[in-house]
């Protein structure tokens, strides 16, 4: 009876050990679902500023925004994750890599080694833009210079430092559909709406997160606990920006500068340097987009004397 049982224990655990790797095989998009292609350099260059791609991935501590080695710190409750380098270095960039290994790492959070990225980065917004759009984006960062170094290791412990297990969270958290917005809304609503869903990735900061780091769906960009670990990020629904108008939002976006005279602080500088060079246009779309949110409740903010009693 006892060796009946210890079989069943066992084929079940390779059952499940199964199931498990089955679903966590990392995603991929091939070549050949690439058709020819001639690219736009000057989208890539939009889509480099919609994406932010430099907020991240630009050397720390230096003022030009093309020099993309990376080593940027980005702490979180998992760990500290450090911005890889994306410059076309041959050796310690993405100078090597294939259009499909671009398009698969933006859209699929898989490296081409073929395993999970961790989702600091924010695939799960990027998952959602166009295709051609990431071309364009990957043809635009191979005009950039490279720039030689290799980045330190993430500083992520054990379990979160399993990078099979990131397939589980992809599971829980990507749905990997194409960016769908309301048909009735004008194109300029829809062109706001597709870029603060994907290559703007709003709602990963905006956005409160589960004890698993997945964005809390229901309250999507009704701001939260700072995932970089200090500090509150704003409500931006009608909840907690009620009085500011899309001319305010879409100024804010240019110059940093709220209505009631105040600026921009932590790392939404960084995020503003990006989207001041959008065009007019662009901004404005985000803005009537952003203005256009349901109003959502967010997560109750700490008040002053519980942050300065917390002992975290």
């Amino acid at each position: 009876m006892l060796r009946r049982i210890l079989l069943l224990a066992g084929l079940a655990g390779l059952i499940g050990f199964g199931v498990f790797w089955w679903l966590t095989i990392p995603a991929t998009v091939a070549a050949s679902a690439l058709p020819a292609y001639q690219p736009n350099l000057a989208n890539g260059l939009t889509t480099f500023n919609a994406g932010g791609c430099s907020s991240c991935h630009a050397v720390p501590k230096q003022d030009d925004r093309t020099k993309l080695g990376g080593g940027l710190a980005i702490p979180s409750p998992f760990g500290t994750f450090y911005a890889p380098n994306i410059s076309p270095d041959q050796n310690d960039g993405i100078g090597r890599w294939s259009e499909a290994d671009f398009v698969t790492a933006v859209m699929k959070g898989t490296s081409p080694s073929g395993t999970h990225y961790f989702p600091a980065f924010p695939y799960t917004s990027y998952q959602h833009a166009r295709v051609n759009d990431v071309r364009d984006l990957f043809a635009y960062l191979k005009t950039l210079p490279p720039v030689a170094g290799k980045v330190r290791d993430h500083d992520v412990p054990f379990p979160f430092n399993i990078r099979r297990d990131v397939g589980v969270w992809k599971f829980l958290f990507m749905d990997g559909k194409p960016f769908i917005a309301d048909a009735s809304r004008s194109a300029h609503w829809y062109r706001g709406a597709y870029l603060v869903n994907s290559f703007g990735h709003c709602a990963e900061c905006h956005s409160p997160r589960n004890f698993l780091g997945g964005i809390v769906s229901s309250q999507r960009f009704a701001g939260g606990p700072n995932p970089e670990g200090e500090g509150w990020v704003p409500n931006i629904t009608p909840r907690g920006i009620a009085d500011w108008s899309a001319k305010d939002i879409a100024y804010f976006l240019e110059s940093g500068q709220t209505p009631d005279g105040d600026s921009a602080g932590g790392s939404m500088v960084r995020v503003i340097r990006n989207t001041s060079q959008l065009s007019p246009s662009d901004r404005d779309a985000i803005a009537d987009y952003v203005k256009s949110l349901p109003p959502v409740d967010g997560p109750p903010k700490p008040t002053r004397k519980a942050e300065k009693t917390d002992p975290s």
